[in-house]
Protein backbone atom coordinates (compact mmCIF):
# COMPACT_ATOMS: atom_id res chain seq x y z
CA UNK A 1 0.00 0.00 0.00
CA UNK A 2 1.42 3.34 -1.05
CA UNK A 3 1.98 5.87 1.75
CA UNK A 4 -0.59 8.65 2.08
CA UNK A 5 0.38 11.82 0.33
CA UNK A 6 1.35 14.49 2.83
CA UNK A 7 -0.41 17.81 2.62
CA UNK A 8 1.86 20.70 1.85
CA UNK A 9 1.14 22.68 5.03
CA UNK A 10 3.77 25.27 4.32
CA UNK A 11 2.24 26.24 0.95
CA UNK A 12 -1.20 26.61 2.55
CA UNK A 13 0.19 28.86 5.27
CA UNK A 14 2.07 30.89 2.66
CA UNK A 15 -1.15 31.44 0.67
CA UNK A 16 -3.02 32.51 3.82
CA UNK A 17 -0.24 34.90 4.79
CA UNK A 18 -0.15 36.42 1.31
CA UNK A 19 -3.94 36.94 1.37
CA UNK A 20 -3.74 38.64 4.78
CA UNK A 21 -0.81 40.73 3.59
CA UNK A 22 -2.75 41.78 0.48
CA UNK A 23 -5.68 42.84 2.64
CA UNK A 24 -3.43 44.84 4.95
CA UNK A 25 -1.62 46.44 2.01
CA UNK A 26 -4.88 47.48 0.34
CA UNK A 27 -6.16 49.00 3.58
CA UNK A 28 -2.97 51.00 3.91
CA UNK A 29 -3.25 52.01 0.26
CA UNK A 30 -6.74 53.39 0.90
CA UNK A 31 -5.44 55.30 3.93
CA UNK A 32 -2.61 56.82 1.91
CA UNK A 33 -4.94 57.94 -0.91
CA UNK A 34 -7.37 59.54 1.50
CA UNK A 35 -4.60 61.24 3.50
CA UNK A 36 -2.77 62.81 0.58
CA UNK A 37 -3.62 63.44 -3.07
CA UNK A 38 -0.03 62.82 -4.08
CA UNK A 39 -0.83 59.08 -3.66
CA UNK A 40 -3.80 59.27 -6.02
CA UNK A 41 -2.15 56.96 -8.58
CA UNK A 42 -2.12 54.17 -5.99
CA UNK A 43 -5.78 53.66 -6.86
CA UNK A 44 -4.57 51.64 -9.86
CA UNK A 45 -3.12 49.05 -7.46
CA UNK A 46 -6.57 48.56 -5.96
CA UNK A 47 -8.24 48.27 -9.38
CA UNK A 48 -5.56 45.79 -10.46
CA UNK A 49 -6.28 43.64 -7.40
CA UNK A 50 -9.95 43.85 -8.26
CA UNK A 51 -9.18 41.91 -11.46
CA UNK A 52 -7.03 39.25 -9.78
CA UNK A 53 -7.63 35.54 -10.28
CA UNK A 54 -7.68 34.59 -6.60
CA UNK A 55 -11.09 35.07 -4.99
CA UNK A 56 -9.71 36.20 -1.63
CA UNK A 57 -7.73 38.95 -3.29
CA UNK A 58 -10.80 40.10 -5.21
CA UNK A 59 -12.88 40.20 -1.99
CA UNK A 60 -10.19 42.30 -0.29
CA UNK A 61 -10.09 44.65 -3.27
CA UNK A 62 -13.90 45.00 -3.21
CA UNK A 63 -13.74 46.03 0.46
CA UNK A 64 -10.99 48.54 -0.34
CA UNK A 65 -13.01 50.03 -3.23
CA UNK A 66 -16.05 50.32 -1.01
CA UNK A 67 -14.12 52.16 1.67
CA UNK A 68 -12.30 54.45 -0.76
CA UNK A 69 -15.07 55.59 -3.08
CA UNK A 70 -17.74 55.88 -0.38
CA UNK A 71 -15.35 58.23 1.45
CA UNK A 72 -14.69 60.21 -1.75
CA UNK A 73 -18.44 60.53 -2.37
CA UNK A 74 -18.98 61.79 1.16
CA UNK A 75 -16.09 64.27 0.86
CA UNK A 76 -17.44 65.41 -2.55
CA UNK A 77 -14.10 64.65 -4.20
CA UNK A 78 -15.62 63.10 -7.31
CA UNK A 79 -16.39 65.39 -10.27
CA UNK A 80 -19.98 66.65 -10.27
CA UNK A 81 -21.89 66.89 -13.54
CA UNK A 82 -21.28 65.60 -17.06
CA UNK A 83 -17.91 63.86 -16.94
CA UNK A 84 -15.35 65.15 -19.53
CA UNK A 85 -12.76 62.83 -21.05
CA UNK A 86 -9.41 62.60 -19.31
CA UNK A 87 -7.56 64.07 -22.31
CA UNK A 88 -9.99 66.98 -22.39
CA UNK A 89 -9.38 67.55 -18.69
CA UNK A 90 -5.63 67.81 -19.26
CA UNK A 91 -5.91 70.15 -22.23
CA UNK A 92 -8.87 72.19 -20.99
CA UNK A 93 -8.87 75.04 -18.56
CA UNK A 94 -9.59 73.01 -15.45
CA UNK A 95 -8.12 73.78 -12.07
CA UNK A 96 -5.90 71.27 -10.25
CA UNK A 97 -8.83 70.53 -7.94
CA UNK A 98 -11.15 69.74 -10.86
CA UNK A 99 -8.49 67.60 -12.57
CA UNK A 100 -8.15 65.50 -9.43
CA UNK A 101 -11.91 65.07 -9.17
CA UNK A 102 -12.20 64.15 -12.87
CA UNK A 103 -9.38 61.63 -12.45
CA UNK A 104 -11.05 60.00 -9.44
CA UNK A 105 -14.47 60.04 -11.11
CA UNK A 106 -13.01 58.07 -14.02
CA UNK A 107 -11.49 55.57 -11.59
CA UNK A 108 -14.86 55.28 -9.89
CA UNK A 109 -16.50 54.54 -13.24
CA UNK A 110 -13.86 51.88 -13.98
CA UNK A 111 -14.43 50.35 -10.55
CA UNK A 112 -18.18 50.07 -11.19
CA UNK A 113 -17.58 48.41 -14.56
CA UNK A 114 -15.17 45.86 -13.04
CA UNK A 115 -17.59 45.13 -10.18
CA UNK A 116 -20.31 44.42 -12.72
CA UNK A 117 -18.01 41.85 -14.31
CA UNK A 118 -17.62 40.21 -10.87
CA UNK A 119 -21.32 40.30 -10.13
CA UNK A 120 -21.34 36.56 -9.40
CA UNK A 121 -19.64 37.54 -6.12
CA UNK A 122 -22.24 38.82 -3.69
CA UNK A 123 -19.58 41.15 -2.22
CA UNK A 124 -19.47 43.00 -5.55
CA UNK A 125 -23.25 43.37 -5.56
CA UNK A 126 -23.27 44.71 -1.99
CA UNK A 127 -20.51 47.16 -2.88
CA UNK A 128 -22.52 48.48 -5.84
CA UNK A 129 -25.53 49.01 -3.58
CA UNK A 130 -23.32 50.96 -1.16
CA UNK A 131 -22.28 53.17 -4.06
CA UNK A 132 -25.94 53.66 -4.96
CA UNK A 133 -26.70 54.72 -1.37
CA UNK A 134 -23.70 57.07 -1.42
CA UNK A 135 -24.80 58.67 -4.68
CA UNK A 136 -28.29 59.06 -3.26
CA UNK A 137 -26.93 61.22 -0.48
CA UNK A 138 -24.29 62.89 -2.65
CA UNK A 139 -25.54 62.95 -6.29
CA UNK A 140 -22.95 63.10 -9.06
CA UNK A 141 -25.33 64.95 -11.35
CA UNK A 142 -26.42 68.56 -11.01
CA UNK A 143 -30.12 68.00 -10.30
CA UNK A 144 -32.65 70.64 -11.23
CA UNK A 145 -34.95 69.94 -8.29
CA UNK A 146 -34.69 71.17 -4.74
CA UNK A 147 -35.02 67.90 -2.81
CA UNK A 148 -32.55 67.29 -0.02
CA UNK A 149 -31.92 63.80 -1.32
CA UNK A 150 -32.85 61.66 -4.24
CA UNK A 151 -32.32 58.12 -5.48
CA UNK A 152 -29.65 57.36 -8.11
CA UNK A 153 -31.95 55.60 -10.51
CA UNK A 154 -31.31 57.04 -13.95
CA UNK A 155 -27.99 58.79 -13.85
CA UNK A 156 -25.61 56.26 -12.30
CA UNK A 157 -24.04 53.06 -13.54
CA UNK A 158 -24.13 51.41 -10.16
CA UNK A 159 -27.91 50.91 -9.97
CA UNK A 160 -29.33 50.66 -13.49
CA UNK A 161 -26.47 48.48 -14.70
CA UNK A 162 -26.77 46.28 -11.61
CA UNK A 163 -30.44 45.56 -12.34
CA UNK A 164 -29.68 44.97 -16.03
CA UNK A 165 -26.92 42.51 -15.13
CA UNK A 166 -29.13 40.64 -12.66
CA UNK A 167 -31.61 40.17 -15.50
CA UNK A 168 -29.05 38.51 -17.74
CA UNK A 169 -30.15 36.88 -21.00
CA UNK A 170 -27.35 34.30 -20.82
CA UNK A 171 -26.79 33.42 -17.14
CA UNK A 172 -29.22 32.05 -14.57
CA UNK A 173 -28.88 34.47 -11.64
CA UNK A 174 -31.44 32.88 -9.31
CA UNK A 175 -29.01 32.57 -6.39
CA UNK A 176 -27.73 36.12 -6.80
CA UNK A 177 -31.27 37.49 -7.03
CA UNK A 178 -32.20 35.67 -3.83
CA UNK A 179 -29.25 37.45 -2.17
CA UNK A 180 -30.50 40.76 -3.62
CA UNK A 181 -33.90 40.19 -1.99
CA UNK A 182 -32.79 41.85 1.25
CA UNK A 183 -32.37 45.14 -0.66
CA UNK A 184 -35.87 44.79 -2.11
CA UNK A 185 -37.25 45.21 1.40
CA UNK A 186 -36.22 48.87 1.18
CA UNK A 187 -38.98 51.06 -0.21
CA UNK A 188 -36.90 53.20 -2.56
CA UNK A 189 -34.91 50.24 -3.89
CA UNK A 190 -38.10 48.28 -4.53
CA UNK A 191 -39.76 51.17 -6.32
CA UNK A 192 -36.86 51.92 -8.64
CA UNK A 193 -36.13 48.24 -9.33
CA UNK A 194 -39.73 47.83 -10.49
CA UNK A 195 -39.34 50.95 -12.62
CA UNK A 196 -36.06 49.66 -14.10
CA UNK A 197 -37.30 46.28 -15.37
CA UNK A 198 -37.29 46.68 -19.11
CA UNK A 199 -39.98 45.37 -21.46
CA UNK A 200 -37.62 43.26 -23.58
CA UNK A 201 -38.06 40.35 -25.96
CA UNK A 202 -38.54 37.06 -24.17
CA UNK A 203 -35.52 34.79 -23.88
CA UNK A 204 -35.96 31.75 -21.56
CA UNK A 205 -33.03 32.58 -19.25
CA UNK A 206 -33.96 36.26 -19.12
CA UNK A 207 -37.57 35.31 -18.50
CA UNK A 208 -36.62 33.13 -15.53
CA UNK A 209 -34.41 35.87 -14.08
CA UNK A 210 -37.18 38.45 -14.44
CA UNK A 211 -39.74 36.19 -12.80
CA UNK A 212 -37.35 35.33 -9.95
CA UNK A 213 -36.76 39.04 -9.31
CA UNK A 214 -40.42 40.07 -9.59
CA UNK A 215 -41.67 37.20 -7.42
CA UNK A 216 -39.15 38.24 -4.73
CA UNK A 217 -40.88 41.61 -4.33
CA UNK A 218 -43.07 41.90 -1.21
CA UNK A 219 -45.42 44.84 -1.53
CA UNK A 220 -46.53 46.94 1.47
CA UNK A 221 -50.21 46.96 2.43
CA UNK A 222 -50.47 50.50 3.79
CA UNK A 223 -48.67 53.75 3.12
CA UNK A 224 -47.72 53.98 6.80
CA UNK A 225 -45.50 50.92 6.25
CA UNK A 226 -43.25 52.88 3.87
CA UNK A 227 -40.54 53.65 6.41
CA UNK A 228 -37.49 51.60 5.42
CA UNK A 229 -35.42 53.56 2.89
CA UNK A 230 -31.89 52.80 1.74
CA UNK A 231 -31.12 56.48 1.24
CA UNK A 232 -32.07 58.13 4.51
CA UNK A 233 -34.24 61.15 3.92
CA UNK A 234 -34.05 64.44 5.71
CA UNK A 235 -37.66 65.35 5.04
CA UNK A 236 -40.78 63.99 3.38
CA UNK A 237 -41.46 65.44 -0.04
CA UNK A 238 -44.93 65.58 -1.49
CA UNK A 239 -43.80 64.85 -5.05
CA UNK A 240 -41.52 61.91 -4.24
CA UNK A 241 -43.16 58.87 -5.79
CA UNK A 242 -41.19 56.23 -3.88
CA UNK A 243 -42.93 57.33 -0.66
CA UNK A 244 -46.47 56.81 -2.03
CA UNK A 245 -48.26 53.46 -1.98
CA UNK A 246 -50.38 54.14 -5.07
CA UNK A 247 -47.20 54.82 -7.07
CA UNK A 248 -45.76 51.50 -5.89
CA UNK A 249 -48.94 49.76 -7.07
CA UNK A 250 -48.81 51.56 -10.40
CA UNK A 251 -45.27 50.46 -11.28
CA UNK A 252 -45.94 46.99 -9.83
CA UNK A 253 -48.95 46.62 -12.13
CA UNK A 254 -47.08 47.92 -15.18
CA UNK A 255 -44.17 45.57 -14.46
CA UNK A 256 -46.35 42.43 -14.33
CA UNK A 257 -48.55 43.39 -17.29
CA UNK A 258 -45.42 44.03 -19.37
CA UNK A 259 -44.12 40.57 -18.47
CA UNK A 260 -47.39 38.69 -18.99
CA UNK A 261 -48.18 40.14 -22.40
CA UNK A 262 -45.71 37.72 -23.99
CA UNK A 263 -46.49 34.09 -24.74
CA UNK A 264 -45.20 32.04 -21.81
CA UNK A 265 -44.16 28.39 -21.71
CA UNK A 266 -46.42 26.15 -19.64
CA UNK A 267 -43.87 25.90 -16.83
CA UNK A 268 -43.84 29.71 -16.47
CA UNK A 269 -47.64 29.89 -16.62
CA UNK A 270 -47.75 27.55 -13.62
CA UNK A 271 -45.19 29.59 -11.65
CA UNK A 272 -47.14 32.81 -12.21
CA UNK A 273 -50.56 31.32 -11.48
CA UNK A 274 -49.39 29.73 -8.23
CA UNK A 275 -48.62 33.17 -6.73
CA UNK A 276 -51.11 35.30 -8.70
CA UNK A 277 -54.04 35.38 -6.24
CA UNK A 278 -51.87 36.03 -3.15
CA UNK A 279 -48.88 38.04 -4.31
CA UNK A 280 -50.00 39.90 -7.45
CA UNK A 281 -53.73 40.66 -7.68
CA UNK A 282 -54.11 42.26 -4.21
CA UNK A 283 -51.39 44.83 -4.99
CA UNK A 284 -52.53 45.95 -8.44
CA UNK A 285 -54.26 49.29 -8.96
CA UNK A 286 -56.72 47.65 -11.37
CA UNK A 287 -56.84 43.86 -10.88
CA UNK A 288 -59.43 43.59 -13.65
CA UNK A 289 -56.61 44.20 -16.16
CA UNK A 290 -55.64 40.57 -15.52
CA UNK A 291 -58.94 39.27 -16.95
CA UNK A 292 -57.50 38.58 -20.41
CA UNK A 293 -54.50 36.73 -19.00
CA UNK A 294 -56.59 34.58 -16.65
CA UNK A 295 -59.26 33.70 -19.18
CA UNK A 296 -56.57 32.74 -21.70
CA UNK A 297 -54.86 30.57 -19.07
CA UNK A 298 -58.22 29.01 -18.12
CA UNK A 299 -58.74 27.98 -21.74
CA UNK A 300 -55.39 26.18 -22.00
CA UNK A 301 -56.58 23.15 -20.05
CA UNK A 302 -54.92 20.72 -17.66
CA UNK A 303 -53.02 21.92 -14.60
CA UNK A 304 -52.83 25.49 -15.95
CA UNK A 305 -56.62 25.75 -15.97
CA UNK A 306 -56.75 24.38 -12.43
CA UNK A 307 -54.32 27.05 -11.23
CA UNK A 308 -56.17 29.82 -13.08
CA UNK A 309 -59.20 29.09 -10.88
CA UNK A 310 -57.63 30.96 -7.95
CA UNK A 311 -57.27 34.21 -9.88
CA UNK A 312 -60.70 33.88 -11.49
CA UNK A 313 -62.21 33.28 -8.07
CA UNK A 314 -60.80 36.62 -6.86
CA UNK A 315 -62.05 38.50 -9.93
CA UNK A 316 -65.50 36.88 -9.88
CA UNK A 317 -66.17 37.36 -6.17
CA UNK A 318 -64.36 40.65 -5.52
CA UNK A 319 -64.47 42.46 -8.87
CA UNK A 320 -67.74 41.20 -10.42
CA UNK A 321 -66.15 39.42 -13.37
CA UNK A 322 -68.83 37.96 -15.68
CA UNK A 323 -67.67 34.64 -17.17
CA UNK A 324 -70.67 33.05 -18.97
CA UNK A 325 -69.14 29.61 -19.67
CA UNK A 326 -67.29 29.32 -16.38
CA UNK A 327 -69.19 26.29 -15.01
CA UNK A 328 -69.10 24.53 -18.35
CA UNK A 329 -65.32 24.87 -18.38
CA UNK A 330 -65.09 23.80 -14.73
CA UNK A 331 -67.16 20.73 -15.56
CA UNK A 332 -64.78 19.79 -18.37
CA UNK A 333 -61.80 20.09 -16.06
CA UNK A 334 -63.10 17.01 -14.24
CA UNK A 335 -61.05 14.28 -15.87
CA UNK A 336 -58.94 11.40 -14.46
CA UNK A 337 -55.75 13.47 -14.38
CA UNK A 338 -57.26 15.88 -11.84
CA UNK A 339 -56.71 13.26 -9.14
CA UNK A 340 -52.99 13.01 -9.82
CA UNK A 341 -51.78 16.61 -10.16
CA UNK A 342 -50.07 18.25 -7.19
CA UNK A 343 -52.65 21.06 -7.28
CA UNK A 344 -55.50 18.61 -6.52
CA UNK A 345 -56.22 20.00 -3.05
CA UNK A 346 -56.41 23.59 -4.32
CA UNK A 347 -58.73 22.57 -7.17
CA UNK A 348 -61.24 20.72 -4.98
CA UNK A 349 -61.21 23.51 -2.40
CA UNK A 350 -62.10 26.07 -5.06
CA UNK A 351 -64.59 23.78 -6.81
CA UNK A 352 -66.32 23.33 -3.46
CA UNK A 353 -66.52 27.12 -3.07
CA UNK A 354 -67.88 27.65 -6.59
CA UNK A 355 -70.53 24.95 -6.09
CA UNK A 356 -71.57 26.15 -2.64
CA UNK A 357 -74.29 28.50 -3.87
CA UNK A 358 -77.85 27.23 -3.36
CA UNK A 359 -78.97 29.21 -6.44
CA UNK A 360 -77.25 26.94 -8.96
CA UNK A 361 -79.64 25.01 -11.24
CA UNK A 362 -80.29 21.40 -10.24
CA UNK A 363 -79.16 19.99 -13.59
CA UNK A 364 -75.73 21.62 -13.13
CA UNK A 365 -75.17 20.24 -9.62
CA UNK A 366 -76.39 16.80 -10.72
CA UNK A 367 -73.95 16.89 -13.65
CA UNK A 368 -71.01 17.57 -11.32
CA UNK A 369 -72.09 14.86 -8.88
CA UNK A 370 -72.49 12.29 -11.64
CA UNK A 371 -69.22 13.23 -13.34
CA UNK A 372 -67.33 12.85 -10.06
CA UNK A 373 -69.04 9.55 -9.33
CA UNK A 374 -68.02 8.18 -12.74
CA UNK A 375 -64.41 9.32 -12.27
CA UNK A 376 -64.42 7.71 -8.82
CA UNK A 377 -64.44 4.25 -10.41
CA UNK A 378 -60.78 4.64 -11.38
CA UNK A 379 -59.59 7.15 -8.75
CA UNK A 380 -56.96 6.31 -6.09
CA UNK A 381 -58.12 5.93 -2.46
CA UNK A 382 -56.73 9.32 -1.41
CA UNK A 383 -58.88 11.01 -4.07
CA UNK A 384 -61.96 8.95 -3.20
CA UNK A 385 -61.82 10.15 0.40
CA UNK A 386 -62.27 13.68 -1.07
CA UNK A 387 -64.75 12.86 -3.83
CA UNK A 388 -67.33 10.91 -1.82
CA UNK A 389 -67.86 13.61 0.88
CA UNK A 390 -67.80 16.19 -1.94
CA UNK A 391 -70.72 14.44 -3.69
CA UNK A 392 -72.64 14.06 -0.42
CA UNK A 393 -72.25 17.80 0.25
CA UNK A 394 -73.68 18.61 -3.20
CA UNK A 395 -76.72 16.48 -2.48
CA UNK A 396 -77.17 18.08 0.97
CA UNK A 397 -77.14 21.59 -0.55
CA UNK A 398 -79.57 20.62 -3.31
CA UNK A 399 -82.18 18.14 -2.01
CA UNK A 400 -83.63 17.85 -5.52
CA UNK A 401 -80.53 15.85 -6.41
CA UNK A 402 -81.59 13.04 -4.05
CA UNK A 403 -83.31 11.53 -7.06
CA UNK A 404 -79.81 10.36 -8.08
CA UNK A 405 -79.82 8.11 -5.01
CA UNK A 406 -83.43 6.93 -5.03
CA UNK A 407 -83.95 6.22 -8.71
CA UNK A 408 -87.12 4.07 -9.15
CA UNK A 409 -86.73 1.17 -11.60
CA UNK A 410 -88.21 -2.26 -12.24
CA UNK A 411 -86.38 -4.99 -10.32
CA UNK A 412 -85.77 -7.35 -13.25
CA UNK A 413 -85.27 -4.65 -15.88
CA UNK A 414 -81.64 -4.36 -17.11
CA UNK A 415 -80.16 -0.99 -16.23
CA UNK A 416 -78.77 1.20 -18.98
CA UNK A 417 -77.17 4.42 -17.78
CA UNK A 418 -78.47 7.37 -19.85
CA UNK A 419 -75.62 9.61 -18.68
CA UNK A 420 -73.51 10.88 -21.61
CA UNK A 421 -69.89 10.73 -20.48
CA UNK A 422 -68.42 12.50 -23.50
CA UNK A 423 -70.92 15.38 -23.51
CA UNK A 424 -69.09 18.66 -22.73
CA UNK A 425 -72.23 20.65 -21.89
CA UNK A 426 -73.51 19.80 -18.38
CA UNK A 427 -77.00 20.88 -19.49
CA UNK A 428 -77.06 18.12 -22.13
CA UNK A 429 -75.38 15.21 -20.30
CA UNK A 430 -78.69 13.79 -18.89
CA UNK A 431 -77.26 13.43 -15.38
CA UNK A 432 -80.68 13.85 -13.71
CA UNK A 433 -81.97 10.84 -15.63
CA UNK A 434 -79.18 8.70 -14.21
CA UNK A 435 -78.23 7.49 -10.72
CA UNK A 436 -75.13 7.24 -8.54
CA UNK A 437 -74.70 3.50 -9.00
CA UNK A 438 -70.93 4.06 -9.05
CA UNK A 439 -70.95 4.81 -5.32
CA UNK A 440 -72.84 1.58 -4.72
CA UNK A 441 -70.08 -0.33 -6.50
CA UNK A 442 -67.43 1.38 -4.35
CA UNK A 443 -68.94 -0.29 -1.28
CA UNK A 444 -66.86 -3.33 -2.29
CA UNK A 445 -63.66 -1.28 -2.59
CA UNK A 446 -60.44 -2.91 -1.38
CA UNK A 447 -59.63 -0.02 0.95
CA UNK A 448 -61.77 -0.17 4.10
CA UNK A 449 -61.97 3.65 4.51
CA UNK A 450 -63.35 4.05 0.99
CA UNK A 451 -65.85 1.22 1.43
CA UNK A 452 -67.00 2.75 4.73
CA UNK A 453 -67.45 6.18 3.10
CA UNK A 454 -69.41 4.65 0.20
CA UNK A 455 -71.76 2.86 2.63
CA UNK A 456 -73.03 6.22 3.90
CA UNK A 457 -75.20 6.57 0.82
CA UNK A 458 -77.37 3.70 2.12
CA UNK A 459 -78.44 5.82 5.08
CA UNK A 460 -80.26 9.16 5.19
CA UNK A 461 -77.68 11.91 4.82
CA UNK A 462 -77.40 14.32 7.73
CA UNK A 463 -78.07 18.00 7.19
CA UNK A 464 -74.59 19.00 8.36
CA UNK A 465 -72.00 19.03 5.59
CA UNK A 466 -68.78 17.03 5.78
CA UNK A 467 -65.58 19.02 6.25
CA UNK A 468 -63.44 18.01 3.28
CA UNK A 469 -60.54 20.27 4.28
CA UNK A 470 -59.12 17.49 6.49
CA UNK A 471 -58.81 15.07 3.56
CA UNK A 472 -57.59 17.48 0.86
CA UNK A 473 -53.91 17.02 1.72
CA UNK A 474 -53.96 13.31 2.64
CA UNK A 475 -51.27 11.36 0.77
CA UNK A 476 -50.92 7.69 -0.10
CA UNK A 477 -48.02 7.46 2.33
CA UNK A 478 -50.20 8.75 5.18
CA UNK A 479 -52.91 6.24 4.34
CA UNK A 480 -50.37 3.41 4.40
CA UNK A 481 -48.95 4.62 7.71
CA UNK A 482 -52.45 4.70 9.16
CA UNK A 483 -53.13 1.14 7.99
CA UNK A 484 -49.84 -0.10 9.44
CA UNK A 485 -50.78 1.32 12.84
CA UNK A 486 -54.06 -0.62 12.90
CA UNK A 487 -54.28 -3.51 15.43
CA UNK A 488 -52.63 -6.59 13.95
CA UNK A 489 -55.01 -9.16 12.48
CA UNK A 490 -54.01 -12.53 13.91
CA UNK A 491 -55.62 -14.87 11.38
CA UNK A 492 -56.38 -14.29 7.71
CA UNK A 493 -58.38 -17.00 5.91
CA UNK A 494 -56.64 -18.05 2.70
CA UNK A 495 -57.36 -20.73 0.11
CA UNK A 496 -54.64 -21.65 -2.33
CA UNK A 497 -52.97 -24.56 -4.08
CA UNK A 498 -49.25 -24.81 -3.51
CA UNK A 499 -47.20 -24.54 -6.72
CA UNK A 500 -44.90 -27.50 -7.23
CA UNK A 501 -42.99 -26.28 -10.29
CA UNK A 502 -42.63 -23.26 -12.57
CA UNK A 503 -45.89 -22.23 -14.32
CA UNK A 504 -47.80 -25.00 -12.52
CA UNK A 505 -50.23 -24.84 -9.64
CA UNK A 506 -53.35 -22.82 -8.91
CA UNK A 507 -55.40 -24.74 -11.44
CA UNK A 508 -52.62 -24.28 -14.00
CA UNK A 509 -53.83 -20.74 -14.72
CA UNK A 510 -50.30 -19.55 -15.47
CA UNK A 511 -49.66 -22.47 -17.76
CA UNK A 512 -52.72 -21.58 -19.81
CA UNK A 513 -51.40 -18.13 -20.64
CA UNK A 514 -47.60 -18.37 -20.45
CA UNK A 515 -45.03 -20.82 -21.68
CA UNK A 516 -41.27 -21.12 -21.81
CA UNK A 517 -40.16 -20.78 -25.44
Amino acid sequence: MAPAKKRNVSSVKTAEKSAKKAKVDLSKTVERILESRKHANDVFDILESLQAEQEKEVISAVAACSELFCALLERKELFLGKLPGEEDALSGGYSAEDKYRIFMRHRYTSCVEILLEHLSHEHAMCCLMKFAAGEGLHPLEDLDWSEHYTFPERYTLSFVALVDNLLSKATDNSLLISRFQEFLEMEDVRYYVMSSIRDNAVVPVYQNNVFTLMSSISMPNQESELTNFMVKQEAKHEDWKAAKLHEHKRVFERMWLGFLKYKLPNSMYKKVLVILHDSILPYMSKPTLMIDFLTAAYEIGGAISLLALNGLFVLIHQHNLDYPDFYKKLYNLLEPSVFHVKYRARFFHLANVFLSSSHLPVYLVAAFAKRLARLALTAPPTALLIVLPFIYNLIRRHPSCRVLIHKPSAEDEPFEDPYLTDEEDPAQCRALESSLWEIKSLQKHYHPDVAKAALLINTPLSEQEDDISETLEVTTYELMEKDLKQPEIKSVPLEFETATRLLKGGGDVLGQHFCLA
